[in-house]
């Protein structure tokens, strides 16, 4: 819908706008309301002076009327425009903002400033050229914000047939409200460490050759919040929350189940743990209730999982390391096993009706063996839940939910003070971190569970 409107609103620009030479179409005005009031409030709303509003038609006049033809040209008398100080200001405009008929920049955010702040009415200078995602230029208090968020996958088994698997994605964002055209200057360190496998960049940014430990990045940044970098790489830290999750099932319907984890183990200050929680699934299972107490944190139950919130927000965790055990029993609803519908043996068993002799015994026994294989998918096969694919048949684990501030766990690095701009400006560099889990399990040691070979294992 945003972009709908956005779209709207850069055509009513249009509607303003003289390109060349051309002269303006003239407009013969009747008493009802105009379109050329709604684009005057736009453009006046953006900085841009109003038009000077076209001149009613005589009414003597034996060629025109009301049901005359928008635009339909009439005497020199008639015609209007804009300054031609603004007209160069919303051509350039129109020209960086829909190179070739198509909008660059819809963002809501950015069309509103434009209608707060107007137009930067300052030339550029004679060697620099407006970029195309950059279809107006900032004014107002200079600063940039950069930010780093990463997420972390991992699948802990604690075994010793079966090694750990440990991967981070990471975003880097920016938002550079600087006047003019500056190009900055970003310098990423700590490549070795993080060993990034992939990374991609927006098509604003051009990259030096990585050496050493080192890679540069130069961008003459758009307008509002952009990525400036996707990447993947390892983690270069032990894992925040590790240790062995087990669960027996001591009856049909009761399990046994036992944690162990040790938190931020290896983390200094200024990393900081806002927020922990780790979640038994049972997809497939209703829970009855449960029994145990846990070393740290507290617990509450829904109709399919037990969640333990270790670390709770307000209640930070940070320059220390806790150890967090939990022991106890769940008690589960009796099963209540559903029939697979009868349908299919009814149409087997009918397919046939109308033959031979011999072909209404091979009906039959077809019709006992559909009986047969009826009965063996009630009995033996249990209902697979297609939203937890992860816990169908004998698979089951936890689920670990943190978040974490004040650090990158790949060990890719960004100095706000190396941060450079150019022409030199005055505008403080801003610079924040913040790593979460993604799919983050801690696999039942005493059940089955997936695992694949890893590529150096190959």
């Amino acid at each position: 819908m945003h972009n709908r409107v956005m779209a709207l609103m850069v055509a009513q620009v249009i509607g303003d706008i003289i390109t060349g030479d051309t002269a303006e179409p003239e407009v013969i005005v009747s008493t009802g309301p105009s379109v050329g009031g709604l684009l005057d409030s736009l453009t006046g709303s953006i900085g841009i002076s109003a038009r000077p509003k076209p001149i009613a038609a005589p009414v003597a006049a034996p060629t025109a009327s009301v049901s005359s033809p928008v635009g339909a040209p009439q005497s020199d008398s008639l015609k209007g425009g804009v300054r031609p100080f603004d007209k160069d200001l919303l051509r350039n405009f129109i020209l960086g903002a829909m190179p070739f008929g198509t909008p660059q920049d819809l963002n809501y955010a950015n069309v509103t400033s434009i209608r707060t702040t107007g137009f930067s009415a300052d030339p550029l200078p004679t060697d620099q050229k407006q970029p195309a995602w950059k279809p107006y230029l900032y004014k107002g208090r200079q600063r940039t914000l950069f930010s780093s968020l990463e997420t972390l996958n991992a699948a802990l088994y604690d075994r010793d047939d079966v090694q750990d698997f440990l991967s981070v994605s990471g975003q880097v964002t920016c938002r550079a409200e600087l006047e003019g055209l500056p190009d900055v200057s970003l310098p990423l360190t700590g490549l070795k460490a993080a060993r990034v496998e992939v990374s991609s960049f927006h098509h604003c940014v051009q990259t030096s050759e990585p050496t050493n430990d080192k890679q540069t990045l130069i961008f003459q940044p758009p307008l509002g919040n952009f990525v400036l970098m996707h990447y993947q790489a390892s983690c270069n830290m032990d894992p925040p929350v590790k240790g062995f999750y087990q669960l027996s099932m001591v009856s049909e319907n009761e399990g046994a189940f036992l944690f162990r984890l040790r938190l931020m183990e290896g983390y200094k200050s200024p990393f900081l743990m806002e927020f922990c929680m780790v979640t038994m699934p049972f997809p497939r299972r209703r829970v009855a209730s449960y029994d145990g107490n846990p070393s740290v944190g507290t617990v509450s139950m829904t109709e399919h999982s037990i969640e333990w919130r270790i670390v709770s927000s307000g209640r930070g965790l940070s320059g220390r390391s806790i150890e967090a055990t939990f022991s106890g029993t769940v008690r589960f609803h009796p099963i209540t096993t559903q029939r697979v519908n009868s349908s299919f043996r009814s149409v087997s068993s009918t397919a046939f009706a109308e033959d031979s002799d011999s072909e209404q015994d091979n009906t039959k026994n077809g019709a006992n063996l559909d009986d047969y294989l009826m009965e063996k998918m009630n009995k033996d096969l249990q209902p697979v839940d297609l939203e937890e694919p992860l816990s169908w048949q004998a698979y089951n684990y936890a689920k670990v939910s943190f978040k974490i501030v004040g650090g990158m766990l790949s060990g890719l690095t960004i100095d706000p003070k190396s941060v450079t701009i150019y022409p030199s400006v005055k505008a403080p560099v801003e610079y924040s971190m913040q790593a979460s889990s993604g799919y983050y399990i801690l696999w039942n040691t005493l059940g089955k569970c997936p695992s694949a070979a890893l590529p150096k294992e190959l």
